[in-house]
């Protein structure tokens, strides 16, 4: 007999009662407002640019490993699920999910190191800020306003899905967030939603699996090895348990699969006991509790430390992948002061979005055009700037 789902959380997001969009506008007739918030997302063109950005692995070193966009897709996955069981909203989950990672540059957290670099003086960046600016204002595809348009516990959800993030103002990569704060306010001191606290946890919870997965199969280390690391060796060992002689492909995808399920079953028990401990009972307590809400137990954290250790040494800094982090801040890098110094070699659209601008928003204008490649683009976009064989 199929399982009965459980009822509404009483601290769930109800979309009847959204604090709304920044622009009015009319509800739809088939969707609630978090669905239409999701459906915007995934037809925006910085969530089809995930399809080639890179997760770990450059996209063009092969096809079997994760992109920011497989990787968005099985965090909204894990999402969805969390929320159901928790009676939350899973719409919302979801949403936020699908949008965590837009902000992105190509080429991963080099891209990322690199553009921070290049922004010293010019206001800086952070990846998440570059998310929120993507769908508040870099999508264009609206007649009545710039961005997406998304309800408050959206964006609420975009910019503090790991906590409040008042303390991050002072910083100069976070003036934007200062400035649509000052019109729309966020209510940046207090925690977000518990949806969006399931979406942070779900993002944890697919990277340091797949991580692993795509480990095993680039070859960084295998099976073995993994047997004697904590979170994912005991579930080597049971998978080997339960079926002798596995081929170690199934046997690697089995054992993922019970840490997610177990990492899955963590969150909701630690996430139960912190609701009854804190006597939660509305939204408005999520956001005042102090803490997180939705949260891995104290033994989970300190093995998924214990993991990530392994992951930093034997994936992370493994020296193929430092060998293309390399020459990926090399390319952003040339490209980057190739734009500062000659602005009429970028589209046309771009290079008019420079016109009038002083050095400071000049550089921005750049750093969004990077920001908004794919690894695929950044690469081709390198060799014809750089490379003069293509001219022949």
């Amino acid at each position: 007999m199929a399982s009965s789902l459980p009822s509404r959380a009483p601290f769930a997001e109800n979309p009847a009662t959204s604090r709304g969009r920044k622009v009015a506008e009319a509800p739809s007739r088939t969707r609630t407002d978090f669905a239409r918030d999701r459906d915007r997302i995934i037809h925006a063109s910085a969530f089809r640019r995930l399809k080639e950005k890179t997760q770990v692995f450059v996209a063009h070193e092969g096809d079997h490993f994760r992109t920011r966009l497989t990787h968005s897709l099985e965090v909204a996955q894990i999402a969805r699920s969390l929320a159901t069981a928790l009676g939350l909203d899973a719409d919302l989950a979801e949403t936020i999910a699908l949008a965590h990672d837009l902000g992105h540059p190509p080429f991963g957290h080099a891209g990322e190191d690199e553009l921070q670099v290049q922004m010293q003086g010019y206001g800086g960046f952070d990846h998440n800020v570059q998310t929120f600016r993507v769908v508040t204002r870099l999508e264009r595809r609206y007649p009545g306003f710039d961005g997406l348009n998304l309800t408050w516990e959206t964006l609420e959800g975009v910019i503090k899905h790991n906590g409040p993030v008042i303390d991050q103002l002072a910083k100069p990569s976070w003036s934007a967030i200062s400035e649509f704060d000052a019109q729309y306010a966020l209510r940046l001191d207090t925690w977000a939603s518990a949806e969006a606290q399931v979406a942070a946890l779900a993002d944890d919870i697919a990277y340091n699996n797949h991580d692993v997965d795509d480990g095993v199969a680039a070859g960084l280390f295998n099976l073995d090895e993994l047997a004697e690391v904590p979170l994912i060796g005991p579930h080597v060992q049971s998978a080997r348990a339960d079926y002798p002689g596995l081929e170690p492909g199934i046997l690697r995808l089995e054992a993922v699969r019970r840490m997610i399920g177990a990492m899955v079953d963590d969150v909701l028990a630690e996430t139960g006991r912190r609701a009854a401990a804190g006597k939660v009972r509305s939204p408005e307590d999520v956001r005042l509790l102090g803490h997180a809400l939705v949260a891995f137990s104290r033994e989970m954290i300190e093995e998924l430390a214990q993991l990530r250790a392994f992951l930093m040494e034997r994936m992370y800094r493994h020296w193929k992948v430092n060998r293309t982090r390399s020459q990926a801040r090399r390319m952003l890098a040339e490209m980057f002061q190739l734009f500062m110094a000659e602005p009429d070699v970028l589209p046309a659209e771009w290079g008019a979005r420079c016109l009038g601008r002083d050095e400071a928003g000049r550089a921005r204008v750049v750093c969004d055009y990077i920001a908004g490649m794919t690894d695929r683009y950044a690469i081709a976009e390198h060799k014809n700037l750089f490379h003069l064989d293509v001219l022949s």
